[in-house]
């Protein structure tokens, strides 16, 4: 998003005001141009050669991404049966698809086995099973290192009280269970946390996934998850792409040499792809003033961005309406009937009724986290890609509100006093 002449503009001279005009708010905007740049970024940081980018489609699953993505080279990691599908829908090949459930059934992942994808498998039990039942379908199996890595509790994946992956400490019970089916294991797998900063802690659980990945004969993979730090604010602060894939390449160069084989080197970036590239668009209902604050009321709410209220995030909040206008201070809040404060005393240039705001970094689990809440519609969505902009995702509704209610005349007319 950059300010030209007084309006903000997209890749491809799309100004942002010109969208709010056709498409209305609230409206979420992805710029493909910012997908693309962060591939090729975390792409070219490695020198090894045998890289694979799976992109954790949980962040954002319009299957225009999902093909967009696609054509860049990436394969795709799913957590549910429905993310397979709408990844072979967008043209994936059941190959290039990895399935990363967490406490499901077998009768999940076996419906997934039919469609031929890639089973990554975390707990001994469920592995077990698995092993009795398709022992020559290939698998992977992701461990916990028990390292606290990321943003908050809520998205670190890989301490010792998670639910996630086995422990590194059951890789004796993992060995016999593949002894005892005859199971066959291709891939290594583990994912400590969402919005790692540190590079050294992300290498940390790489030395604990590759040195219990030498015990495993006849691997094809190596699937160190993702997690990286994308710049929320203004400042810059992100993990170090350069360092960690100069750092990392040397690891598993190491790695390879000692057991004999070149494999391939996979992540799961989700958030690294897309945060950056999304815009949330909402307009100002109403300026408040009370006693102590100025509230910017918007046509939003958690119902469409809940990230700030379940996580703390923060996202940058511009005013695309006035955008040169004299910064006052303002918390900008929701119209949902609960308290949905988007940011608490925020400089942003004066606010005024019929503004448009600007959330930066909507591209990753905004979306896809929203709800029906107060019985709300759910915003459209738009791509821009070559200079054009595309709707890819009608705005909901009412019909959409009741499309999958049952009503039935059963109930006795009130009775009139």
């Amino acid at each position: 998003m950059k300010l030209q002449n007084g309006t903000y503009h997209l890749s491809g001279n799309v100004a942002l005001n010109e969208l709010v005009e056709k498409y209305g708010c609230p409206l979420y905007v992805y710029d493909s141009e910012v997908i693309k740049r962060q591939y090729n970024k975390l792409k070219d940081a490695f020198t090894y050669k045998k890289i694979k980018l799976n992109y954790a489609c949980k962040a954002l699953t319009n299957i225009n991404i999902l093909k967009y993505v696609r054509s860049l080279g990436a394969g795709l990691d799913c957590v549910s049966v429905q993310e397979v599908k709408l990844g072979l829908m967008a043209g994936y090949a059941p190959e290039d698809i990895l399935y990363t459930p967490n406490c499901i059934s077998m009768d999940e992942i076996e419906e997934c086995v039919g469609l031929g994808v890639k089973i990554n498998i975390d707990n001994t039990s469920i592995l077990e099973q698995f092993g009795h039942q398709f022992p020559d379908y290939p698998v992977c199996v992701r461990i916990n290192p028990h390292i606290m890595a990321g943003g908050n509790t809520k998205i670190s994946t890989g301490h010792i009280d998670s639910k996630f992956g086995i422990s590194v400490y059951q890789m004796p019970l993992v060995k016999r269970i593949i002894k005892a089916t005859g199971l066959r294991v291709n891939g290594m797998h583990m994912h400590t946390g969402s919005e790692i900063l540190d590079v050294d802690v992300y290498l940390r659980g790489a030395d604990i996934l590759l040195n219990a990945a030498m015990d495993f004969d006849g691997l094809d993979y190596i699937d160190l998850g993702s997690g990286f730090k994308v710049s929320y604010k203004n400042d810059g602060i992100e993990t170090d792409i350069k360092e960690l894939g100069s750092k990392l390449t040397e690891r598993f160069e190491e790695f390879c040499e000692a057991y004999g084989k070149e494999l391939t080197l996979e992540f799961e970036p989700g958030k690294y792809l897309v945060s950056e590239a999304g815009l949330f668009l909402v307009k100002v209902n109403v300026v408040k003033q009370t006693v102590s604050t100025v509230f910017a009321g918007v046509d939003s709410g958690l119902n469409h961005l809940i990230r700030p209220m379940f996580y703390d995030a923060y996202h940058e909040i511009s005013n695309i309406s006035n955008p040169e206008g004299k910064k006052r201070i303002y918390t900008v809040v929701g119209y949902i009937c609960e308290t949905d404060t988007f940011g608490v005393n925020r400089k942003i240039p004066e606010v005024r009724e019929g503004d448009i705001l600007a959330f930066q970094n909507a591209g990753a689990y905004c979306y896809m986290m929203s709800s029906n809440y107060n019985s709300r519609f759910r915003p459209a969505e738009v791509m821009i890609y070559e200079g054009k902009d595309y709707l890819i995702r009608k705005r909901e509704t009412m019909d959409d509100i009741i499309k999958n209610q049952i009503e039935h005349e059963i109930f006795e007319p009130a009775i009139q006093i």
